[in-house]
């Protein structure tokens, strides 16, 4: 028996997240099925994480467990001649037994794409948030490195939430420019439900005058979800690394 980590990338606009749903197509769902008919058996297949409905991916890693003797390229040809255009494997290799591919990850990074111009863009309703008001990239950079460092993050999770431990330690986070393109990245160690997300919200609140400049150490020290920005909206996320 061997454990194979493969990569795959996706558009998630058609899928709810990646987890399997009951009443919802599931990027996860999806895979396993070319997963059971090129291994002949519906394997267990385990991922780096959630992610919500409309999100994507340009590095989602993952497990199975096989006995086949089938070589890692070969994997990649067989799986990808089953999945839907919109999710690709990009990379097969064989792991540690003791692998696994959200419990061994040393930190993860995700970037929200903020489309910045003042027309939309048809051809990035799904890939990118539309935001009309001028955003200086500078000025949010500076104020974004408040969140560095480890802390107690309750105030930047959903409260749908049922984590007990809030703590998290974020080790990178830019704003940055490139034409009417605005990228925010942010690398942790981990992330609670919608982090990134309300992290990106209170940011544009901070671009607005709603949060004012400074403040922001003040309202992660509080743990008040109130006093954070909107949740914004899924389709300018991705999950952009994972680091083993």
């Amino acid at each position: 028996m061997k454990r194979l980590l493969i990569t795959i990338s996706y558009d998630g606009s058609a899928y709810h997240g990646w987890q399997v749903q009951a009443n919802a197509l599931a990027v996860q769902e999806v895979f396993q099925n070319a997963v059971e008919k090129v291994f002949n058996q519906r394997l267990d297949v385990k991922g780096c994480s959630r992610t919500d409905s409309g999100v994507h991916a340009n590095m989602y890693c993952l497990s199975i467990d096989t006995d086949m003797n089938i070589s890692n390229e070969n994997v990649i040809l067989a799986l990808n001649s089953y999945l839907p255009k919109d999710i690709a494997v990009i990379a097969c290799e064989e792991a540690e037994g003791d692998f696994h591919p959200r419990y061994s990850c040393k930190s993860k990074e995700y970037v929200y794409k903020i489309y910045n111009g003042a027309v939309r863009n048809p051809f990035l309703e799904k890939y990118a948030f539309h935001y009309r008001y001028p955003i200086d990239t500078e000025f949010l950079n500076r104020e974004a490195q408040a969140f560095l460092g480890t802390h107690d993050f309750s105030g930047f999770c959903s409260i749908k939430s049922d984590v007990e431990d809030t703590v998290r330690t974020i080790n990178n986070i830019s704003v940055t420019r490139e034409g009417d393109m605005v990228y925010v990245k942010v690398e942790a160690d981990g992330f609670l439900y919608n982090m990134v997300r309300i992290i990106v919200g209170t940011l544009l609140f901070i671009n607005e005058g709603k949060v004012k400049p400074g403040e922001l150490e003040d309202i992660i020290e509080s743990k008040n979800r109130s006093r954070a920005g909107k949740t914004a909206q899924p389709q300018g996320l991705y999950l952009n690394k994972v680091n083993y």
